[in-house]
């Protein structure tokens, strides 16, 4: 053989070789796991305003990708570089390049669960929506407090609150803050069907008026099987134009959570949510009303009871009274109860 076919020959077997190993390479940067691999399925966020290597900084961070040159690779090849889209996209376990690249580069989300339950006031709303959406509590605030906002589905600064039912709900992490109001607005109309109004137009009360009555009942009592009852003793004191003497509606007015005990000082305040000093219903609800106080006030009991009463035993239960001096009675016994424990 002469030098040339040697040199010829070994040349097609380098270029072989090379090709082989080039081929290899891509196959393993396309089709090979790559991303999360051996590890359990996550949510990768990608905020707005990322680009590319903000891309790779947090595929970096947040230990994703295995091999970040094949990524890169076939990123480019794909012409994703230049196309980054924001939004929350579930990575499988051992997902490979090319697969995790058709789904970033066509912005296929996987939508998240927004869940808001317990809270009290828009400020804690804001704080819970900021944890799951990619806005602060106070981007958060400037449309919950926005006047106009409230004026547009007919509510004002003291009831909007009763818009938002508290359930879980399946958005885009990307969804604007006008998409999301939007959103729980037909939720909203949604929730309050023909049935449900009719109901609350039966008892003589809004929408509005019904969750914030369900927020006292709320605010009385954590057993369900006893908020028809609770709703029952509201609607006669209603009936009556009687002031509802509702506790929970002082320490709301009072803005001072921790109190254990509602004392005469307490009654003092002057606010339209003192139901000690004002008759009928306060202005808005005192928390966001779960679905089982909105329904427990659709459907309340109907009864002779006026009066209600923490039972001596703390077991969360009521003692419930027809007369003022059964009441008394009842309560002389919590009382007690409440100086033993030391409850001031």
């Amino acid at each position: 053989m002469t030098k040339t076919r040697k040199i010829l020959s070994y040349a097609f077997i380098g270029i072989a070789i090379f090709l082989a190993s080039f081929a290899f390479y891509v196959y393993q940067a396309i089709q090979s796991p790559n991303l999360q691999v051996k590890r359990p399925a996550r949510m990768l966020y990608i905020p707005k305003g990322t680009d590319f290597q903000g891309l790779i900084a947090i595929l970096k961070r947040d230990s994703i990708v295995s091999n970040v040159v094949s990524f890169a690779f076939l990123a480019k090849t794909m012409n994703y570089q230049e196309h980054v889209k924001p939004g929350a996209y579930l990575i499988e376990e051992n997902m490979s390049n090319l697969a995790a690249i058709r789904m970033l580069k066509a912005g296929k989300q996987t939508p998240i669960k927004i869940t808001f339950n317990n809270l009290r006031t828009k400020e804690d709303l804001a704080e819970r929506l900021a944890k799951q959406l990619p806005f602060s509590e106070q981007e958060w605030l400037e449309v919950l407090q926005n006047k106009e906002i409230m004026a547009k589905y007919g509510f004002d600064a003291y009831n909007f609150t009763t818009m938002f039912v508290p359930n879980t709900y399946e958005v885009y992490w990307t969804i604007s803050r006008e998409d999301f109001l939007e959103r729980m607005y037909k939720e909203y109309k949604k929730f309050w069907n023909k049935e449900r109004l009719a109901k609350a137009e039966k008892l003589g009360l809004s929408p509005i008026q019904v969750s914030i009555l369900a927020s006292i009942v709320q605010a009385e009592t954590t057993k369900n099987e006893e908020k028809p009852r609770i709703a029952g003793v509201y609607l006669n004191r209603l009936a009556k134009n009687d002031y509802l003497q509702a506790d929970p509606t002082v320490i709301f007015a009072l803005k001072d959570f921790s109190i254990k005990r509602v004392l005469n000082s307490h009654l003092e305040v002057d606010s339209p949510y003192n139901t000690y000093k004002y008759t009928g219903l306060p202005p808005g609800a005192i928390n966001f009303p779960e679905i089982s106080s909105i329904d427990a006030v659709l459907n309340a009991e109907s009864h002779d009871y006026y009066f209600f009463c923490a039972k001596e035993d703390f077991s969360g239960y009521h003692n419930f009274a027809k007369t003022l001096a059964e009441h008394n009675r009842n309560a002389r016994l919590y009382q007690q109860a409440l100086n033993t424990k030391g409850i001031r």
